[in-house]
C-alpha cells in the first residue's frame, strides 16, 4: 500500500493530454495538505540545517499572524526581495495565507529598477535580508518610494550553528547592519507570535497569488499576474511528468526562487511531492559539485550555462553524481554538443523543457524516460495545447510546412498583466470557439507526435535585405566548433541592407582560435543573407540572473561600445 503522499501525488499523474481537468486548488491549500502529510520530514537543507514541512508551516502561520496584526490583508501586494533562504519559504506562503499577493524582485535589481516595480506594482511591505547584497538597495528603495515598511531576516541566523558563527567572524562586510528605524521590522520580531490567524476564503481561479515581472513578448517589464490556479496547476502539470513519484526527492535548488521557472520546479513541485529542497543561495560551482556528493541530491535543474560551467570546474571528474535521476535545463536553448558531453561525463539524464512567466513556468517538456526528441523542447504537458499561427497575423493559422508562432492555452496561463489591459490585448488572441491564447513570441515548428521545436523570437529575428534571419540556426552551427563555448548571433544596423548579423563568442578554456577563423568557418555553410560580417571573441557574456546568456544586454553593451567609439 503506498504513503498518503506517493497516493496524493499519483493522484496528478496523468496522460499528456490536452483535455485533462486538474480541479481548483489554492496554494495554501498545497501547501497545508503537503505539509500535514509530510511532518516532520525535511522541506529545506541550507547548507546543512534542516528545515521540516511543520517548521516551515508554523514559521508561515508566524508570518501571516504577523501581517494580519500590522493591517495587512486580502488583496495587499507584499514583496520579496531576497536571494535563496529559508525566510523565502515562510515569507512566500505566509503571504498567500492572508490572501495577499506575492510580488517577486530579483535580488540583483539597481535601486531605480526596484523602485520602479515596487511604484507600479503597489507594493507595501518588503522581505529582505541583511545581506550587503539586497539590504542597502532596499533602505534606499524605502525612502525613494510608497513602501511603509522592510522585513529583515538574518542570513547567519538561518545557517547551522557552527556555520552561523563562522560567518558572523569572517563575513561581516557581507553583511549591512539592520538600522534603527520603526520603519524597518526584524523577521524574528515579526514571527514573534502563536501564529493564529484567520483563515482566508481564496477563489483559486481569480485570486491572484503572484505578480511575476517579465520582459514578456513584447521586451517591455510587465507584471504577469498569476493566479493560485495557476500555480497549482503548473506544480501538478509538472509533477505528472515524473514515472517515480513518492521516491526519494531531493531537488538542488541552485536556480533563484524569485525567478518562475524556480518557484514552479523547485519550489511548489517539491511541496506538493512531500520533497526535499537542497538550498543554496547563489550559484557556485564548487558549492553546487559538493552539495550533490553531501546530498545525494536526485534531481537538479538548471539553465545551460550552468551545466557548461559545473562541466569546466576541475573536480567534476571526482563528483559522484550517480544520486541524479534527473536534470532539467530551461530558460534558453541547450546544445545537443552541451546535452551530450554533460550525459557522457556524468552518467545524468538531461531533459529540455520550455516555459514563460506567463505560462507560470513550464509548457512542454521532454520525457524523463523513455525516448524524447533531442534538439526539441518536448511535448505540451497535460491541459495544455500548443499551435502555430501566422507570424503577421495570429488571428490565421500559419501556412502549411512552415515555421509559425507558437501559441498557448492551458489551466497555467496568466490571468493578464497587471494594470495593463493594453498588454493584454496584445498578448492574447481569442479562436472561435471562444479560447484565449496566449501569444508566445517564439517561432517553431510542431511534429507529428506533438514534440516542439523553437526556431527563434520574433523579437530576436534579424531582417537582411528583406529576408528573415534566424539567429539560433547560426548560433547552433557555431556549437559545433570545438572551440566555440558561448555563441550570440545580433544584427547591426546596416545602411545598404538594413541589419546585418554579427556573431559574438566565448572559446573553450585554452583556444586560441581567431574571430577571422570562425568566420571563415562558419560562413560557407550560411546561405548568403544569413553570413556575417565578424565573429567577435570575448572573454565573458553578460547573463541574467539566473544565467541565461543575455542578447538584450550584448546589443546594449555593443551599442554602447559603437558610441564610445564613433
Amino acid at each position: 500500500m503506498s504513503d498518503p503522499i506517493t497516493a496524493w501525488t499519483n493522484a496528478y499523474r496523468h496522460p499528456t493530454r490536452w483535455d485533462t481537468v486538474f480541479p481548483p486548488l489554492s496554494m495554501v491549500e498545497l501547501f497545508d495538505r503537503a505539509a500535514a502529510l509530510a511532518g516532520d520530514a525535511p522541506l529545506v537543507d541550507f547548507l546543512g540545517r534542516l528545515y521540516s514541512y511543520a517548521e516551515t508551516l508554523d514559521g508561515a502561520n508566524r508570518v501571516a499572524a504577523g501581517l494580519t496584526a500590522l493591517g495587512y490583508g486580502p488583496g495587499d501586494r507584499i514583496g520579496l526581495f531576497l536571494p535563496n533562504v529559508p525566510h523565502y519559504l515562510a515569507a512566500y506562503y505566509g503571504i498567500l495565507k492572508i490572501g495577499a499577493t506575492v510580488v517577486n524582485f530579483s535580488p540583483l535589481y539597481t535601486v531605480d529598477e526596484l523602485a520602479h516595480q515596487v511604484a507600479d506594482s503597489g507594493t507595501r511591505m518588503l522581505f529582505t535580508v541583511s545581506a550587503s547584497a539586497v539590504l542597502p538597495t532596499a533602505l534606499k528603495v524605502l525612502d525613494r518610494s510608497g513602501l511603509e515598511r522592510l522585513v529583515v531576516g538574518s542570513v547567519a541566523g538561518a545557517l547551522p550553528p557552527a556555520k552561523s558563527l563562522l560567518y558572523r567572524l569572517f563575513k561581516s562586510k557581507e553583511t549591512t547592519k539592520r538600522p534603527d528605524d520603526p520603519r524597518i521590522i526584524a523577521f524574528s520580531k515579526l514571527i514573534d507570535n502563536d501564529g493564529q490567524h484567520a483563515p482566508v476564503e481564496i477563489d483559486p481561479a481569480n485570486h491572484v497569488a503572484l505578480i511575476q515581472y517579465t520582459g514578456g513578448t513584447t521586451g517591455t517589464p510587465k507584471g504577469a499576474m498569476l493566479t493560485h490556479e495557476n500555480l497549482s496547476a503548473n506544480a501538478r502539470q509538472v509533477m505528472g511528468l515524473d514515472p517515480h513519484p513518492g521516491a526519494v526527492d531531493r531537488i538542488l535548488g541552485v536556480l533563484p526562487l524569485f525567478h518562475v521557472f524556480a518557484n514552479t520546479c523547485v519550489l511548489n513541485r517539491t511541496v506538493l511531492n512531500g520533497g526535499c529542497i537542497v538550498m543554496l543561495p547563489r550559484f557556485d560551482s564548487g558549492q553546487v559539485l559538493a552539495a550533490i556528493h553531501r546530498t545525494k541530491a536526485t534531481a537538479l535543474p538548471g539553465v545551460p550555462t550552468m551545466y557548461q560551467a559545473l562541466l569546466d570546474h576541475p573536480k567534476i571528474g571526482q563528483t559522484d553524481f550517480s544520486s541524479l535521476r534527473i536534470c532539467i535545463s530551461g530558460g534558453a536553448p541547450l546544445s545537443s554538443e552541451l546535452k551530450a558531453k554533460f550525459e557522457s561525463v556524468t552518467g545524468a539524464t538531461v531533459v529540455e523543457g520550455y516555459g514563460l512567466s506567463e505560462s507560470s513556468g513550464v509548457v512542454s517538456a521532454n520525457p524523463y524516460e523513455n525516448e524524447g526528441k533531442p534538439g526539441t523542447i518536448g511535448q505540451p504537458l497535460p491541459a495544455t495545447n500548443v499551435r502555430l499561427v501566422d507570424k503577421g497575423d495570429p488571428a490565421l493559422p500559419a501556412p502549411e510546412g512552415e515555421p509559425g508562432e507558437l501559441v498557448v492555452s492551458g489551466p497555467q496561463i496568466l490571468k493578464g498583466y497587471w494594470g495593463k489591459p493594453d498588454a493584454d490585448a496584445d498578448v492574447f488572441v481569442t479562436d472561435a470557439a471562444g479560447t484565449r491564447w496566449l501569444r508566445t513570441g517564439d517561432v517553431g515548428t510542431i511534429d507529428p507526435d506533438g514534440f516542439i521545436r523553437i526556431v527563434d523570437r520574433l523579437k530576436d529575428m534579424i531582417a537582411v535585405s528583406g529576408f528573415k534571419v534566424f539567429p539560433s540556426q547560426i548560433e547552433n552551427i557555431l556549437y559545433r566548433n570545438p572551440a566555440v563555448k558561448e555563441a550570440l548571433v545580433i544584427g547591426m544596423p546596416d545602411a545598404y541592407r538594413g541589419e546585418q548579423p554579427r556573431a559574438y563568442v566565448t572559446l573553450v578554456d585554452g583556444n586560441t582560435t581567431t574571430g577571422e577563423e570562425l568566420r571563415d568557418w562558419l560562413n560557407p555553410q550560411l546561405g548568403r543573407h544569413e553570413r556575417v560580417d565578424e565573429v567577435v571573441v570575448r572573454l565573458n557574456m553578460p547573463k541574467t540572473m539566473i544565467g541565461k546568456l543575455s542578447r538584450k544586454d550584448l546589443i546594449s553593451e555593443v551599442l554602447a561600445e559603437a558610441k564610445t567609439t564613433a
